[in-house]
């Protein structure tokens, strides 16, 4: 049971600071990540802190282990490619912790037969249902947070 909160602060959008938001809502040291990662030495912990602080990229494979370290979607803390729906989603949802309460309207985009819209549309929609359980407070911040860290973007309908 947690006795006291610290909301985890996002400095930016890029993929160290979302890694560093996530180990932060999950009380996880650096030292805790680099001992799952299994980094030995007296260095460990500075493989971290350069992909925290953008030094470095993880590969795939390391930014998978990661995300399973921190109990996340991969695709919360991966390396966004904007040619990807799944990437504008998951920026569009990193972005609410920047600027909270900001509102898209994607309801004057034409009802084009466009896979990639129609996937954004049905992903704003969900969002949204969620985004009013928090502000109507039948959710914690910490469920939504988590909602959004282990977020299954749904391919179907």
């Amino acid at each position: 049971m947690r006795i006291l909160y610290t909301k985890p602060e996002l400095e930016d959008l890029s993929q160290g600071s979302r890694i560093a938001f996530a180990r932060q809502f999950r009380f996880m040291t650096q030292d805790n990540v680099s001992d799952k990662l299994g980094l030995t030495g007296e260095c460990k912990r500075r493989t971290m802190t350069r992909y925290e602080k953008g030094d470095r990229n993880p590969k795939d494979e390391r930014t998978k282990e990661i995300a399973d370290i921190l109990r996340i979607n991969y695709n919360a803390i991966k390396k966004y490619d904007y040619r990807n729906p799944i990437d504008i989603i998951y920026t569009l949802m990193w972005l609410e912790e920047i600027i909270p309460r900001y509102q898209i309207d994607l309801s004057k985009v034409p009802n084009i037969n466009d896979e990639n819209i129609n996937y954004i549309k049905r992903f704003m929609n969900e969002w949204e249902f969620m985004r009013n359980k928090r502000y109507k407070r039948e959710i914690s911040y910490e469920e939504y947070i988590e909602w959004k860290l282990t977020y299954e973007v749904n391919n179907n309908g």
